[in-house]
């Protein structure tokens, strides 16, 4: 797990799980990494979950918006447009 983002409005997480095979047709080196992108909207107090193409897509956008230089604006716009879909709220233990 590693923040990569935190802004006023957001913070994403990366999460890296190892993919466990269960048919044994692959090796432990063999093993394709998943995970995916937690991210929190901090004034709305929900988050999302996201993985698959859906945090392929996010990580390219957020990568073409890097390449034409950090904007904190920028990014916070683009995270937004992910966030509409958080339902799960943000519970502290």
């Amino acid at each position: 797990m590693q923040m990569v983002y935190n802004s006023d409005s957001y913070v994403v997480v990366q999460i890296d799980v190892a993919n466990d095979v269960a048919d044994g047709s692959a090796t432990a080196g063999e093993r394709a990494p998943r995970g995916g992108f937690e991210i929190v909207d901090k004034f709305a107090r929900k988050g999302i979950f996201i993985e698959g193409a859906v945090a392929a897509q996010f990580k390219s956008g957020v990568q073409a918006l890097m390449a034409s230089g950090p904007n904190e604006e920028a990014l916070d716009d683009f995270i937004a447009t992910y966030t509409t879909l958080a339902q799960q709220p943000l519970v502290l233990h």
